[in-house]
């Protein structure tokens, strides 16, 4: 097709020369118009010729236009066709749409109704991809402006928020040239944003639920849970592991449909690691506060994620415990880890709607970012940003978690509360690191005997006390990374800095880990 025709288009009518007007609107306006007056010869044209649209009479002499159209489908099922029509009888239009038409216009048609046709099938995406970009420069330019201004918490999620929706917009227009753009304003407004919380992270220790500090992990139940169990009968308390917002932002138009939803923020405490975040949730306390109070529950970060929060249930407990709160029945507490429990749970979660709070952990997110580290397979299914997003649709669409939210949607008076515990980010540098081997091995934050890093890459806490994290010794001090750094140590660098860049990661300083979306769904 020559680069200055936007779309080769057949009209098949047998009363034609009535439609000439809008043939001749339509190649004024670039279009490249074939004609046929029956299904017999439009066909023959099909076949010979690569078209982009099709206009389609209904009633024609001979073929009719339903008959014309299915062969045309059984040739090329890709080929957008518009019913033109007099008919205006349900049966018909019915019938046109379980033969996959894709529009349907009633006769007259008027010029305005086939051009816009012409542009919903033939340049949407290009229209559609020239907008995002006005729209996107004129973001990008006040985004740049407000990184030279003291910002706000709720001012940083809506940066958070516009960084997400011009990703996710992207994903659908990969092809206009702006990823790389993209890239480094994200890059820009995380080294802007970690300055913002090594300024501001130990007031919030202090004012959480403060209008100018965000919600922080230990108040999430107290904020979101508590008031849920006295307004419906029945309380889902959901909490995926490593779940971003634009991960959250996918699964989110497949849920749109069956419930109503109020999406807020909070963010997770330092470090943004499953054994401090998770368990900040479920106890409504710090980690140092955890380790104080109940320190057989208190792991220090050192085990797998699993034997870190083996105490989940435990810790809700003793947190509706303090705070006077007597459910009609047991806490129903479950950690979906595998798929055939996740399946199971799905069946069986009908039955959870007898019970007053169901607090149900969801792992699976949380493995696909480590085994896109693991296995080179899936490093090739999702190898950007965009890939990784695409693969957690993927899982999603057929996921346990899915179905029960599914099932949980045709309930009455119930309520769900879905979050996470923290985010990951893409780790794309490496940032060199001193520790003993008694230090800890995680890639986003290590705490030790005097544990050593550049204070350009990592924050330095040199009293937890402060920052309401627990140490074994006079001596234990933390790092946690900024931006997206990962922690190599000297030994066999250039080894580990291969191996771990370009991987997903959790446990420091960044948007994606800290501003977290808690979503509220009622069923509609």
């Amino acid at each position: 097709m020559d680069s200055s025709v936007k779309g080769n288009i057949l009209w098949v009518d047998d009363e034609i020369d009535l439609l000439r007007p809008h043939i001749i609107l339509l190649e004024q306006r670039g279009y490249d118009v074939s004609t046929a007056t029956n299904g017999e010869d439009a066909l023959e044209l099909f076949r010979g010729t690569s078209y982009n649209l099709v206009f389609l009479d209904e009633t024609m002499v001979g073929m009719s236009g339903l008959e014309t159209l299915s062969r045309m489908k059984d040739v090329d099922y890709s080929v957008p066709v518009v019913m033109v029509t007099k008919n205006e009888a349900e049966t018909v239009m019915e019938e046109a749409i379980g033969r996959k038409i894709d529009d349907y216009l009633t006769k007259p048609v008027n010029p305005a109704q086939i051009l816009a046709a012409c542009k919903k099938f033939l340049e949407s995406e290009k229209i559609a991809g020239e907008k995002f970009t006005q729209d996107y420069l004129q973001g990008f330019n006040e985004v740049a402006r407000r990184m030279f201004e003291p910002l706000s918490w709720s001012e940083w999620v809506e940066i958070y928020e516009k960084l997400v929706n011009w990703s996710l917009e992207l994903d659908r227009h990969p092809g206009i040239g702006l990823e790389e753009t993209l890239v480094n304003q994200w890059r820009e407004c995380n080294a802007e944003f970690s300055k913002f919380v090594e300024d501001n992270y130990q007031s919030w220790l202090n004012q959480g639920d403060e209008a100018d500090g965000p919600v922080l992990s230990p108040q999430i139940v107290d904020n979101y849970v508590l008031d849920s169990l006295q307004e419906v009968e029945s309380t889902f308390f959901f909490v995926i592991d490593c779940m971003r917002l634009d991960q959250w932002r996918i699964m989110e138009e497949q849920l749109r449909p069956l419930f109503n939803i109020k999406l807020d923020y909070y963010s997770s405490i330092l470090p943004t690691s499953t054994p401090y975040a998770r368990n900040a949730i479920f106890s409504g306390l710090f980690p140092l506060e955890i380790q104080k109070h109940y320190p057989k529950m208190w792991v220090d970060g050192s085990g797998d994620d699993h034997s870190q929060n083996k105490f989940e249930k435990e810790l809700l407990e003793k947190l509706l415990e303090r705070r006077r709160i007597q459910l009609r029945n047991e806490l129903k507490y479950v950690k979906i880890i595998d798929t055939d429990f996740g399946k199971k749970i799905e069946q069986d979660i009908l039955n959870f709607t007898r019970n007053q709070l169901s607090a149900i952990v969801v792992n699976v997110v949380d493995m696909i970012a480590h085994s896109r580290s693991d296995y080179p397979i899936l490093r090739e299914i999702a190898p950007d940003e965009a890939a990784y997003r695409s693969l957690t649709s993927s899982w999603f669409r057929h996921s346990s978690l899915y179905g029960m939210l599914k099932t949980l949607s045709s309930q009455k008076n119930i309520r769900i509360i879905v979050t996470t515990d923290h985010g990951a980010v893409r780790c794309m540098r490496g940032a060199k690191t001193f520790g003993d081997r008694d230090t800890s091995t995680c890639l986003r934050f290590k705490f030790g005997r005097n544990v050593k890093s550049d204070a350009r890459y990592a924050m330095i806490i040199r009293q937890p006390e402060d920052y309401m994290l627990p140490r074994s010794s006079v001596t234990t001090n933390y790092i946690v990374a900024k931006e997206d750094y990962y922690f190599v140590y000297p030994t066999d660098y250039n080894h580990y800095l291969s191996q771990y860049r370009d991987s997903f990661q959790h446990g420091g300083i960044s948007l994606e880990e800290m501003i977290l979306p808690v979503a509220i769904l009622d069923p509609k």
